[in-house]
């Protein structure tokens, strides 16, 4: 683990921190790249975390969200310590089988799916497998099914689809 202090900062409503030069080298050197998402873990002030450094406007932040604040007082201003690490476990979020089963039984669909960039089809799996209700979870398949195969359906967020 690589440990350090920062300042919590924020751009629009987004808290963050910078993380110092060769903090960031050393992961650079680890993962391999210093180029797209880096995932990590760690610790915020002792709180485990786990999270993925990214570059915005030329710059490397860590964002520090409302989970990894959950139960402390740290807002905007307070110095805070880390400790990261490279986060090599699996970020992969099953299909729910529902839903795999339904686009086995639709081939256009199931194509249209694959053609999805692989952080869409993570948000609608991650979507799917939050529904706790049968009922719900069937009629939200149904749609994502319909839509995917070429039908209209109506506005859904999740597939970004307009009316």
């Amino acid at each position: 683990m690589l440990s350090f202090s920062e300042k919590i900062e924020i751009v629009g409503v987004n808290l963050y921190v910078l993380l110092p030069e060769n903090i960031l080298l050393a992961l650079f050197k680890e993962f391999g790249k210093n180029k797209g998402p880096i995932p990590i873990k760690g610790t915020i002030n002792g709180k485990d975390f786990i999270q993925t450094l990214v570059k915005y406007k030329g710059i490397w932040r860590l964002y520090v969200n409302s989970i990894m604040l959950k139960g402390t007082k740290l807002k905007v201003g307070d110095m805070v310590e880390f400790a990261i690490a490279i986060d090599r476990s699996s970020r992969e979020i099953p299909m729910p089988i529902k839903f795999k089963q339904a686009l086995e039984k639709n081939k256009k669909a199931f194509e249209a799916f694959k053609k999805f960039p692989p952080s869409r089809q993570k948000e609608i799996n991650r979507y799917l497998g939050f529904i706790k209700s049968e009922e719900t979870l069937h009629k939200n398949i149904d749609r994502i099914v319909r839509y995917l195969a070429g039908e209209k359906v109506e506005y859904h967020v999740l597939l970004r689809n307009k009316k």
